[in-house]
């Protein structure tokens, strides 16, 4: 199983002075977690997209980058590249080249957007949702295939086999399709033979399991090998030296983000209660002490018979820096040892 961090690059307010926080400063410590989770042993750190005044990831591939030149091991990763408003042709680009940069540690996640930001940004349609996604990434497969293709859709100029360069370094740049709660995602993903990288911000990991099982037999139905299917989660995560320790980190952030999400959604407002009941032993939310936190992921690894990868998305707690760099080292030199020896899973070396 891969263990890893996914980031949003989210900046925060101060609650003590009501300031969001420099955006300078936050991007260094940005990269400062990425190359500390390469340290500690950590296999995969994932950036994801927003077009927002609060955050600082519009541009993932180029952090990473940045990232990518001052670590050795861990992969890097989109999460997730928003593909429906992206140039697949731009997109390949950008990866192939941090895949250079990183000697053959880049891979791609791509989804549709739980924010649609980026849609009238790049002038698209919202009814054309999912229309663009279905078309994108068939183009970006097929780019993935070879450099000179014939391609004609609706919503990009075609392609009369132009060449597209760089090519990655990774004789295959793996390309994940990241999910919600969409049935036909996790049937798109397996009738294509893509490893399913699963958002999990909410509910219980018992609620995916019939959706995760959709996937499978959509792989087993197409003919893929059945050893090169994966399956990834995507979880809100915290790690402290105590259960209290790391719900008092991970809250406020997890509470002014979600508050957000509720005046632009229309959800129902966060409370206390409804974090804590998340954090506790059915719930999804992985905060909690090494040894919580290693035992959610293995019932979590059970009850989805079988995860690959496990992504913390733990940068609401980014005021809180000590007990972020604390968080990321307690996954890398506690959590992760406590896991691989129960799953048999290889262990990346701390560098």
């Amino acid at each position: 199983m891969d263990i890893g961090i996914d980031s949003f690059a989210m900046l925060l307010t101060d609650p003590a002075t009501g300031r969001l926080q420099s955006a300078i400063d936050r991007m260094e410590s940005i990269i400062a977690e990425v190359e500390l989770a390469d340290q500690v042993g950590l296999d995969v750190f994932g950036m994801g997209e927003h077009h927002r005044e609060n955050a600082l990831d519009s541009a993932p591939a180029v952090i990473l980058a940045a990232a990518a030149a001052r670590t050795k091991s861990i992969k890097l990763t989109s999460a997730v590249a928003v593909l429906s408003a992206a140039d697949p042709v731009r997109l390949f680009q950008q990866f192939s080249t941090l895949d250079l940069i990183s000697r053959g540690r880049a891979e791609i996640v791509v989804g549709r957007g739980s924010s649609v930001d980026a849609y009238p940004l790049f002038g698209f349609d919202l009814r054309d949702y999912d229309a663009l996604f279905v078309e994108k990434l068939d183009m970006l497969l097929k780019i993935r295939d070879q450099p000179n293709i014939k391609w004609q859709g609706r919503f990009r100029p075609a392609l009369n086999g132009e060449g597209i360069f760089p090519r990655p370094h990774q004789p295959v740049l793996p390309i994940w399709l990241g999910v919600g709660g969409t049935p036909e995602s996790f049937i798109r993903a397996g009738t294509l033979g893509l490893p399913l990288m699963v958002a999990i911000i909410g509910g219980s990991f018992e609620r995916f399991l019939p959706l995760v099982e959709l996937y499978r037999r959509a792989w087993s139905a197409a003919g893929h090998l059945p050893e090169k299917q994966m399956v990834g989660v995507h979880a809100l995560g915290f790690v402290g030296e105590t259960d209290a320790a790391a719900k008092e980190a991970f809250f406020p952030g997890w509470f002014q983000m979600f508050t957000e999400a509720e005046r632009e959604r229309g959800w129902a407002p966060p409370t206390r209660a409804q974090f804590d009941q998340m954090c506790g032993p059915q719930g999804a939310f992985l905060v909690g002490s090494p040894k919580t936190v290693a035992e959610k992921m293995l019932h979590a690894d059970r009850t989805l018979a079988g995860i690959s990868r496990f992504t913390f998305q733990m940068s609401t707690a980014a005021l809180e820096t000590e007990a972020m760099r604390r968080s990321i080292e307690l996954l890398g030199l506690a959590v992760a040892p406590l896991v691989r020896e129960k799953t048999g899973a290889a262990t990346n070396p701390p560098n």
